[in-house]
């Protein structure tokens, strides 16, 4: 496969099914680069249609990952929560990678509690969307967020560096970003009266109004 730039963060995803499918496109569309792998010659050639690197193979041992490029990557997603056996041996293979982080889809908590105690992060389809898990691999600034339509967001984030000991309105959050601030996390505290002269803390989190966008933008400040 060709060279990837390193300085793009790489996503994994392993099988293709409806979810996979959708966090592969989800995360395209906001300028990841990922990788791709399935049995299904099909559903492989679907994700050609909008990404570079989509493998068909059955085998799913850590040779072939490694041989496929997943080892040089960021995130890894294991997307087979249908198949227990089969799920199980790729979160194990892909966490012998030694890549930062693989999350594996269960579609029960028993197989949840297997995976992890493999040591994988846990998601199931039933309670977590391709699209949410798609916003928080896309920002690790970002913790929770709420959808209000397909434009605007309610997002809980980190103070971005470059904020950290200003005022509120020294900022460029609401000019720059057309961000509101709603509201501000001190600790258990919530303060929701927002002062204007408050100087943001390392471990402040703001609760931001805006449009998804610029949430974006703004959210992969580090």
């Amino acid at each position: 496969m060709g060279k990837r730039s390193s300085k793009n963060e790489t996503i994994g995803i392993i099988g293709l099914g409806k979810f996979g499918m959708c966090l592969a496109n989800e995360l395209v569309h906001f300028g990841k680069e990922i990788i791709c792998i399935d049995k299904d010659e099909l559903k492989v050639q679907n994700a050609l249609d909008f990404c570079q690197y989509a493998f068909v193979s059955e085998d799913l041992s850590t040779k072939t990952l490694e041989e496929t490029g997943f080892k040089e990557c960021d995130t890894i997603v294991v997307c087979i929560g249908e198949h227990m056996d089969t799920a199980i041996f790729a979160t194990l293979n892909a966490l012998n990678l030694g890549v930062k982080k693989v999350i594996a889809m269960s579609n029960t908590e028993e197989m949840g509690l297997v995976l992890e105690k493999l040591g994988a992060e846990v998601i199931y389809p039933y309670k977590d969307s391709a699209d949410r898990l798609a916003k928080r691999i896309l920002s690790n600034n970002v913790m929770d967020f709420i959808s209000l339509n397909d434009e605007i967001e309610i997002s809980e984030v980190k103070i971005p560096k470059e904020y950290i000991g200003k005022a509120i309105i020294d900022t460029d959050i609401r000019k720059k970003y057309g961000l509101n601030i709603i509201a501000i996390e001190q600790g258990d505290k919530i303060e929701t009266r927002i002062d204007p002269q408050y100087v943001l803390k390392e471990t402040d989190m703001l609760v931001v109004l805006g449009e998804k966008t610029f949430l974006r933008k703004f959210e992969s400040k580090r």
